[in-house]
């Protein structure tokens, strides 16, 4: 079952292909939708025991999208039933001081996931081909040179024993500004409008074109791109879900052997 499209390595990305309302053969409403979810959820938790326990190999979960998307929402509804002993959630804001003074990629290095943990990051490294790039913060000679920098960090991850996983929660404009008015509606969602919010609703079109370039230029066989169609929530929750657990499956994590003798194991 194809919840996403999985951006192949090589392909150009032009966002107004893609339906942002698309659904699949699901629909709201149906006992199906939270069946599948149960189960997916259920089984992730299962996995992640595993994985903790085996200690081998990691799994980073990078989320990305339009202020509005559903980051936070998809970490509450999708990754929530994780064990936090070894799942963590990283988000990435504008850049400290101590930060800037050091290669953009070096705040992002030290959240990276330990052996046998979850690793979620609600923005990322991919934050510095967005705005630097919109609001001309640093040159084009810059931002253009930090493809090919994630591509390679992210390769290295990978080749140390991290997978990668990374999801384009893609709204349409409309869909952006209900979300916004929602939230300026009410008080339990408020506290999340900043100053920056409502002004950076005219630049949609320039941060377009950048994710296009981005999902372009960085979805490689190691870290492939899912854009996840994300005007139903939903269907959004559904979707990663069942990406996660899939991979979860493919990591294929085993139980470790013990660490003693059992057969001169006595419990007194």
């Amino acid at each position: 079952m194809s919840y996403s499209a999985l951006i192949a390595p090589g392909s150009k990305v032009k966002l107004s292909k893609y339906d942002p309302n698309y659904h699949g053969k699901y629909t709201k409403g149906s006992p199906e939708v939270p069946k599948k979810l149960a189960t997916d959820l259920g089984q992730m938790c299962q996995l992640q025991e595993k994985l903790y326990a085996e200690g081998r190999q990691g799994l980073l979960i990078v989320l990305q999208g339009m202020d509005g998307a559903g980051k936070d929402g998809t970490i509450s509804h999708v990754m929530s039933g994780l064990n936090p002993q070894a799942c963590d959630v990283t988000p990435f804001k504008v850049p400290t001081p101590e930060e800037l003074a050091h290669d953009f990629l070096w705040r992002i290095h030290k959240w990276t996931p330990a052996r046998g943990h979850i690793m979620i990051f609600n923005r990322s490294h991919y934050e510095d081909v967005l705005a630097p790039r919109v609001h001309g913060l640093v040159p084009p000679a810059v931002w253009r040179k930090r493809y090919a920098q994630i591509n390679d960090f992210e390769a290295m991850l990978a080749a140390n024993g991290t997978r990668i996983l990374k999801f384009f929660l893609h709204i349409s404009n409309e869909e952006q500004k209900r979300r916004l008015e929602a939230r300026v509606d009410d008080p339990t969602k408020q506290w999340k409008i900043s100053p920056e919010d409502l002004p950076e609703r005219k630049f949609w079109d320039q941060y377009q074109a950048a994710y296009e370039d981005l999902l372009t230029r960085c979805s490689t066989k190691v870290a492939p791109w899912h854009l996840i169609p994300s005007n139903y929530k939903w269907y959004r929750n559904l979707a990663v879900a069942g990406i996660v657990a899939a991979t979860l499956r493919e990591m294929h994590p085993k139980w470790p052997p013990p660490q003693v003798d059992l057969s001169q194991v006595k419990i007194t």
